[in-house]
């Protein structure tokens, strides 16, 4: 079979230690396709964030989110969450969903804030939430914020509508894409560990 020696396709064991590599990598290069999946709730909204942290052994993802914004109502209201990856070189898709959750004042958040850049910080100074209706275009930031990064002490003020969410993933659906014949596996999280097997692409 030809295709990229490099991505597994004929054993499951290799194919999850693979994909949860390639998620490593995703999360720690921002070139990487893997950095900004699209991430799905159960209210039928898309939007695409950026991947802050993975937990193979916890089995869960982790994004950074407006406390604010309606992805976090929509997952109080039901926590099924999806998040989709796609890398058009190694022609791999990754389906992922699973459980979310938010937190506004853990020890991950606080850590999760405390190691951001003011530069990322800067979105969370909006006085108003996400979604907002607004009569003109706009980037919701104070005025004096529009040119300029916050200093870290400035940076400070937006703390309060900073938010982590993570899902706990329970199901891995993991196709790849070859013209001589496709390749799609499953991965179910029972317990404390993955449940492996083929489906038909």
């Amino acid at each position: 079979m030809t295709g990229d020696p490099f991505i597994p396709r004929d054993d499951l064991v290799a194919i999850e230690a693979d994909l949860w590599a390639r998620l490593g990598r995703g999360k720690a290069d921002r070139k990487s396709p893997w950095h900004t999946p699209v991430v799905g709730t159960a209210d039928g909204e898309l939007r695409v964030m950026v991947l802050r942290q993975v937990d193979r052994g916890a089995a869960s993802l982790r994004f950074h989110t407006d406390a604010r914004s309606p992805k976090v109502a929509a997952i109080a209201a039901n926590p099924h969450v999806s998040v989709l990856f796609y890398d058009p070189g190694a022609k791999l898709q990754l389906r992922c969903s699973g459980s979310g959750h938010i937190a506004t004042a853990d020890a991950v958040t606080e850590a999760a804030w405390a190691g951001s850049a003011a530069t990322s910080r800067r979105c969370y100074l909006a006085p108003v939430a996400p979604s907002s209706p607004a009569d003109a275009p706009t980037s919701g930031l104070p005025e004096e914020f529009e040119r300029r990064f916050p200093t870290l002490a400035e940076s400070e003020a937006g703390r309060d509508h900073f938010a982590t969410l993570t899902v706990k993933l329970d199901r891995i659906d993991w196709l790849y894409l070859a013209h001589d014949g496709h390749r799609r596996a499953l991965f179910q999280h029972v317990g404390n560990h993955w449940q492996a097997g083929w489906l038909v692409p």
